[in-house]
């Protein structure tokens, strides 16, 4: 951490003027398994990632907030006074509808100084790795911090989540921020997202001799446009139709009554998520049991669900998906909200570079573009650096 945390400070004190109050950072995300779980109240099982956001904040003698990055030309500036969701726009959303959001959850904003924050990262954009979490959790653990709002992490992550909901118009659960929050060297969170109760497991990796690759298409995608809303339109509307507040408080055993409820479209919707929440609490289970390398089939099946149910896969993702387990995975699924961004694959460390290998060379035949390829390990959560 210590290359991108020193070149932060460096560029904060170049841009500002000034040395910075601290350093804060916060993990990108991996979603073992759990995909449109979340907001539907279910469970999901993601862990944080060794690659990370980090931001440079120092205090201001007035009630301004500005925000830079390296990622972006200019600097955006806002009075904490004025912060409401409709004077957003832009990446700078995601600091800004934090810092409101904070006011949301009872935080008194009144008289607390502005600041300025110069952000960097490491976490892909697009490739479904949580890069807009990292960027709202790094901000809300620094914002409490140097505010000294008192929020705990749980209620981090909501904020983090009410910041994308509303101020970014992206209609995401839970699940991204508690990860990014939460998260625990070479573990994943087993997160209830409808009590928010989150127990940490072992995941084992590197005593198995495992990797996880990650391969980014590099299809973007956008959660604030209408695929993923109109997934979850279905979810809600199956949810009413079966007299239930979510699909959480559905079973495998009540899809056979759903198939004759629903048409056919939302009865796929509903069912993706009902086998996926069982496909989580087996997942964990299977962890603790059998451990690792047991797990392939699930992630298997999940893809398989995305693909053919909830229909947010793409021809990119199937063929890094099939690729992977033709060359020796444990098993492969897409992984994020969908429409785009990365697969993961389960593999024997010795197997990983003969993958990279054949995924390039598969992807070349398609005429797909060039993906990229790394792996990635568990990390902690949200840290003040410095």
């Amino acid at each position: 951490m210590s290359d991108i945390r020193d070149d932060v400070k460096a560029d904060f004190t170049e841009l500002f003027g000034y040395e910075p109050e601290g350093v804060w950072s916060a993990p990108g995300r991996v979603n073992l398994i759990g995909e449109h779980t979340d907001y539907n109240e279910g469970f999901v099982l993601p862990f944080a990632i060794n690659k990370r956001t980090v931001l440079a904040l120092g205090i201001r003698d007035d009630g301004v907030l500005r925000i830079a990055s390296s990622f972006a030309d200019e600097v955006a500036e806002i009075a904490i006074a004025d912060l409401t969701p409709s004077a957003l726009s832009g990446w700078s959303a995601y600091p800004f509808g934090v810092a409101w959001a904070m006011g949301q959850f009872g935080g008194d904003l009144a008289g607390v100084p502005g600041v300025d924050i110069y952000i960097d990262s490491v976490v892909p954009v697009g490739a479904g790795l949580s890069s807009s979490a990292a960027i709202e959790s790094a901000v809300a653990l620094a914002l409490n911090d140097v505010w000294q709002l008192g929020f705990d992490r749980p209620t981090l992550a909501k904020i983090g989540q009410l910041a994308e909901n509303k101020a970014v118009g992206a209609p995401t659960g839970i699940m991204d921020q508690s990860a990014s929050l939460l998260g625990k060297r070479d573990s994943a969170v087993f997160l209830d997202c409808r009590s928010l109760d989150a127990e940490v497991i072992d995941l084992g990796f590197a005593a198995a001799g495992l990797e996880l690759l990650i391969i980014d298409t590099g299809v973007s995608h956008s959660h604030s446009t209408g695929g993923y809303a109109s997934r979850r339109a279905s979810c809600e509307e199956g949810a009413r139709v079966m007299g239930v507040p979510a699909l959480r408080d559905l079973h495998v055993d009540d899809l056979p009554r759903a198939q004759e409820l629903l048409d056919d479209e939302t009865f796929r919707r509903v069912r993706h998520v009902v086998t996926e929440d069982q496909r989580v609490l087996d997942t964990v289970r299977t962890l603790r049991e059998q451990g690792p390398t047991a797990i392939g089939e699930l992630m298997d099946a999940s893809h398989r669900s995305m693909r053919d149910d909830f229909e947010i896969s793409v021809p990119e993702l199937d063929l890094a998906v099939e690729t992977a387990l033709a060359n020796g995975a444990i098993g492969a699924r897409m992984t994020g909200g969908g429409f785009g961004g990365a697969a993961i694959a389960l593999i024997p460390s010795d197997a990983v570079s003969r993958l990279q290998v054949a995924i390039d060379g598969a992807f070349a035949e398609h005429g797909f573009g060039q993906p990229v390829t790394f792996t990635v390990s568990a990390a902690d959560g949200a840290v003040r650096e410095s």
